[in-house]
């Protein structure tokens, strides 16, 4: 005798046997956004802390925004010259249960091409991309040049 199944039903439990998960994007908590606006053409520089809630750490590997034409992530290092460089990296991992704080003089965003102007105050949207291809879309708020944290 054959048995009907409705395909919600069906759907439904293949997702459950096929082990479905949350993406890394929907355990990462991110918290103190703000974007340092440099004067003119200057790329701004983009900071938040992220916080992963899951079990298994998770891996930033780029961003992106319709008030910038290009977003990278980027290190600043200093040197024992006293000079410090900047490098762009390909990826930030977020620890399981941990927390990573993009942060002037360390890891954060570099945002260049305005595509227009952000005043002090503005709030803008900038969407973190994770390896395993989910991402978070995130306000940041636009702040002063002089700024040194979020707080």
């Amino acid at each position: 005798m054959l048995s009907l199944i409705p395909a919600g039903l069906l759907f439904a439990s293949a997702l459950l046997s096929s082990g479905a998960h949350a993406t890394q994007a929907e355990h990462i908590r991110a918290s103190h956004a703000w974007i340092r606006l440099l004067p003119g053409t200057l790329p701004a520089g983009g900071y938040v802390t992220l916080r992963n809630d899951s079990d298994q750490p998770a891996s930033l590997i780029g961003a992106s925004s319709t008030a910038y034409g290009d977003v990278m992530l980027h290190q600043s290092m200093g040197q024992q010259t006293g000079m410090s460089r900047m490098m762009t990296i390909d990826h930030l991992d977020v620890p399981a249960h941990g927390q990573v704080a993009l942060a002037p003089a360390g890891y954060h965003l570099m945002l260049e091409k305005a595509t227009h102007p952000l005043q002090v105050g503005d709030t803008t949207k900038v969407t973190l991309h994770f390896a395993d291809g989910s991402s978070l879309d995130t306000d940041f708020l636009a702040r002063p040049a002089n700024t040194v944290d979020a707080d």
